[in-house]
């Protein structure tokens, strides 16, 4: 299967889920994996050749933004889009300050936002295959 490989980062098995069912739900996008610590990130990544990582902010362990921080200094760094329940207009700017792509509020994260947020990374990607 191709598509776009996105790595699920969070501690909470619930949003995962939701996580996961919304990156099926997007047309270009697969799940790699799962996983709930930013340590397990670290490793995953390599492992499942992620493109793209979805990684909550708080995490068990080391958080999401330290996580971000030595995902992007790898040799080849996926994306990774920050995702938590603080608005976006509180917490957006951090995002930037760590490496991450973009910040989305859960409560903003849909199918839409997720194939926005891959497009502004990678410079106008699109799902759209000329059907």
């Amino acid at each position: 299967m191709s598509g776009v490989r996105v790595l699920v980062v969070d501690g909470h098995a619930a949003f995962r889920r939701v996580a996961a069912a919304v990156v099926e739900a997007a047309g270009g996008f697969v799940v790699a994996g799962c996983v709930a610590t930013g340590e397990e990130s670290l490793r995953a990544v390599e492992a499942v050749a992620a493109d793209l990582v979805l990684m909550d902010v708080n995490l068990p362990g080391i958080d999401g933004i330290e996580a971000t921080r030595r995902l992007r200094s790898a040799p080849r760094p996926p994306v990774v889009v920050l995702l938590s329940t603080y608005d976006e207009d509180d917490f957006g700017a951090r995002a930037g300050e760590c490496g991450a792509a973009a910040y989305v509020a859960k409560s903003a994260f849909g199918t839409e936002r997720l194939a926005a947020v891959w497009a502004s990374a990678v410079g106008g990607w699109s799902t759209d295959t000329g059907d």
